[in-house]
């Protein structure tokens, strides 16, 4: 072989080499979500492509089982550490049952980090929450009580009664109930996240009580099925339907009038957010700490509080005045 053509080989298996360090020097970042097929978290994966393509060197996995149990969850969890990814972000089905796996996880050096809804402290070094959980109770009750002027019953249709969020949102919610008087919130019921089980406990909830003014569901499941079974029961203008879910999937509802308004923070900036957060953990740019604040790209920083939570933003109404500018968005 000529010096020339040893020149090229040589050259050429450099470059081979330089590649493959590249790709592996990729950091690997898994979102998990509740279940894959929910528009919600769909709209975060875009988010995470979004933050991976600024930074340039995160390669994301969206995954998460088909239904949302935390079985599902910790199977795919285990996969994940079984790859040896960098970084595991998790919107949890249940906040204690994920934490044997998720330690496992940062025993092996993996961060892991929760967001939308969380894991218990110590399976997990950070949680990031959409928005301040008193503010979202707040919300979904003011939501209710905005059309309801001289007040009436009202009930709320949840995820899963393991859900983290959901339940500290409903616990949020009744500590403001006596600043909405005539306001009565006479059920809890759930869904499952599932739209099938969720429309038929917005029909039971309408059987149950005759007196029913608005169903609250704090899931953009939820809201979508109570909203069809209020529609298909020819009750639009009896009862509303409110709570937090995506205009892409709303608009719908607002123009038939079954939904006058609803809430929810942008579920792309949320996937951004963490995504940015893990990769700043990951790379040691910061360590999650109480008063740490922790970088989310063009969402600014993440100021974490003693239990090492931070909030990303504060929820956004929408309604008929604003619903077209967002639903092509997400």
């Amino acid at each position: 072989m000529s010096i020339w053509k040893k020149a090229l080989a040589t050259a050429a298996v450099a470059t081979a080499l330089m590649t493959t360090t590249a790709a592996a020097e990729n950091v690997k970042i898994a979102l998990v979500v509740k279940a894959l097929g929910i528009g919600f978290f769909e709209a975060a994966a875009k988010g995470a492509e979004e933050a991976a393509k600024e930074l340039g060197d995160v390669e994301i996995i969206y995954t998460g089982p088909t239904d949302t149990t935390a079985e599902g969850q910790i199977e795919v969890i285990n996969s994940l550490i079984a790859q040896g990814v960098n970084a595991i972000a998790v919107s949890a089905n249940d906040k204690d049952a994920l934490v044997p796996t998720l330690q496992k996880a940062m025993e092996r050096g993996i961060t892991v980090i929760s967001w939308d809804s969380g894991v218990a402290a110590e399976g997990r070094m950070m949680h990031l929450n959409p928005s301040s959980n008193a503010l979202i109770g707040n919300t979904i009750i003011k939501l209710a009580a905005d059309h309801l002027p001289e007040g009436g019953d009202v009930a709320i249709l949840s995820a899963s009664a393991t859900a983290t969020n959901q339940n500290i949102w409903i616990e949020e919610a009744k500590k403001v109930l006596p600043n909405y008087p005539g306001i009565n919130l006479v059920a809890t019921v759930y869904g499952d996240d599932l739209a099938d089980k969720s429309y038929r406990e917005a029909q039971g909830l309408m059987a149950t009580y005759p007196n029913l003014k608005a169903i609250i569901a704090p899931t953009t499941v939820g809201i979508l099925a109570a909203s069809q079974a209020v529609t298909d029961a020819g009750k639009i203008g009896e009862i509303n339907v409110t709570g937090l879910g995506l205009p892409s999937e709303m608009a719908g509802a607002v123009a038939s009038g079954a939904t006058k308004s609803f809430a929810i923070w942008n579920p792309i900036d949320l996937g951004y957010a963490a995504t940015m957060i893990s990769y700043n953990l990951v790379k040691g740019n910061a360590k999650a700490e109480p008063g740490a604040e922790i970088g989310m790209g063009r969402m600014g920083a993440a100021k974490l509080d003693d239990g090492n939570e931070a909030a990303m933003s504060d929820p956004f109404t929408y309604d008929s005045s604003n619903i077209d500018q967002f639903k092509s968005i997400f």
